[in-house]
């Protein structure tokens, strides 16, 4: 109770500070106020988090009692849009779930002939980069660490290593579309960046960041390359016999399968489609998923209560919708706008100093916080950077990179991290340090993040 007491009062004594050294600074009580109630609801969220989602409801209870923000506000702060189309695309998961479709990736895995330990770590790289490009970067990071924990106990090795270069993969292939990160889609649907402009933009680059990250993996775990590579030799034919079971019919399978292809198609088209409908952007990138999953729900209407219960994260969802509120008060009483008039003054008007400052804080900050937190902080600050007449092309880039490619620097960087060790604790009680994280992560994080730098810097490319 005393530890619980004083990181109540700490937590109270920080927020408030941060709200009166902004009051000194030159902002009103209104923003002074929406800053301290957002400090105070991410520190909530750090020093509490099995309750975040408690301090959430709370927090926007007070922005509410206090008039701080309106409830036309809320509601139009609350990012439906992306709220919905995470639902829909959780929905479609499930059935691939249920169809085996993981199960069957687990398997192709564990039957790749001619084995060797480079061939390993290249192969979970792109595994994992792939998948967490085409669903999400938990739903990747499951069934990547079930696989490798499942070979590794086969060979006798230690899975530590390869799990870490999973989720480095998993991390820098969620940066390459809409679909790898919930950031992705909040960024998308505030900046109006299409499918076609990740595919086009963001991929390229997130290939070139996991190449320079296995890279680096190769040297840093060379010793347990080697060690898998002896073991590999004249034992990997029997390991055929084991693996996972297909969870449903093959037909079933295909039609899974094919269900998710036409989804991605849909959301790959959805800025044609606008246009030649004439729809508001993004409106179809939020249709295509929705429609998909309600047909998925007639279909296996048996298990369409299952979808919505068990493979629906709303615990996740809800909290993110509440920060959302939060941070759209902070535009809304115009706190972010004068952040940006600053961080404009402090850059002294340069859009090549401006990119780099976005992506090093966000890149920084995602290692310490949760990478949707920072993001949904900073959508308004740039957005208020668009008043004063700024690029913001080369901004939402480097708020995406720098919030994906931060999470790689710590233990707790991204939800992928956090999901991967608890599942190496759970099955095999194997517990990571701070430090044997770090070393690799710091590593990998700030080479990769150069390697964005350096293209948002210097490639005219990205600069709209």
């Amino acid at each position: 109770m005393k530890k619980i007491l004083f990181k109540l009062l700490l937590l109270v004594w920080i927020a408030w500070s941060l709200g009166a050294g902004c009051r000194l600074w030159g902002m009103d009580a209104t923003q002074s106020l929406s800053v301290a109630i957002f400090s105070g609801s991410i520190l909530a969220t750090l020093f509490f988090w099995d309750f975040r989602l408690g301090f959430a409801f709370i927090g926007t209870a007070v922005l509410l009692i206090t008039k701080t923000i309106d409830l036309e506000h809320v509601i139009e702060f609350s990012s439906l849009e992306v709220i919905l189309f995470l639902v829909g695309m959780m929905v479609i998961i499930g059935l691939l779930k249920d169809a085996g479709v993981f199960s069957l990736i687990v398997r192709w895995i564990l039957h790749f002939r001619n084995l060797t330990g480079r061939r390993f770590v290249l192969l979970i790289s792109v595994v994992s980069f792939l998948l967490a490009c085409s669903v999400d970067e938990v739903t990747s990071i499951i069934f990547m660490v079930a696989a490798i924990l499942e070979i590794c106990a086969y060979l006798e090795v230690s899975p530590v290593p390869f799990v870490i270069i999973s989720v480095l993969a998993t991390n820098i292939g969620s940066a390459a579309t809409v679909l790898g990160n919930p950031i992705g889609i909040l960024i998308a649907s505030k900046s109006g960046l299409t499918f076609e402009d990740f595919i086009t933009r963001a991929f390229p680059l997130a290939v070139v960041c996991l190449a320079v990250a296995v890279a680096i993996v190769m040297v840093w775990y060379r010793r347990s390359i080697r060690a898998i590579d002896v073991k590999i030799h004249g034992a990997w034919r029997s390991v055929l016999v084991s693996g996972p079971v297909l969870a449903s019919s093959p037909r079933e399978l295909r039609v899974s399968v094919g269900i998710f292809l036409a989804t991605l198609v849909g959301i790959s088209l959805h800025h044609r489609v606008e246009i030649a409908c004439d729809l508001a952007p993004n409106t179809v990138l939020l249709v295509v998923p929705l429609i998909v999953a309600g047909c998925v729900m007639i279909w296996k209407h048996g298990h369409a209560r299952k979808y919505i219960e068990k493979d629906v994260e709303w615990w996740t969802l809800l909290f993110f919708l509440l920060l959302f509120v939060k941070a759209g008060t902070l535009k809304y009483t115009g706190a972010t706008l004068f952040l940006a008039e600053k961080l404009m003054a402090a850059t002294a008007h340069s859009p090549g100093l401006l990119t780099c400052v976005i992506l090093w804080t966000s890149t920084i900050g995602s290692s310490i916080l949760d990478n949707v937190m920072l993001v949904a902080a900073l959508i308004p600050v740039i957005q208020g950077l668009d008043v004063l007449s700024v690029n913001l092309g080369p901004l939402w880039w480097a708020l995406l990179f720098g919030g994906c490619l931060g999470g790689n620097i710590t233990l707790v960087g991204s939800t992928a991290n956090i999901v991967a060790l608890g599942i190496m604790e759970k099955e095999k009680n194997i517990r990571m340090t701070f430090l044997s994280w770090f070393g690799i992560g710091l590593t990998v994080g700030v080479a990769t993040t150069l390697v964005a730098w350096a293209a948002l810097a210097f490639l005219p490319y990205y600069q709209h």
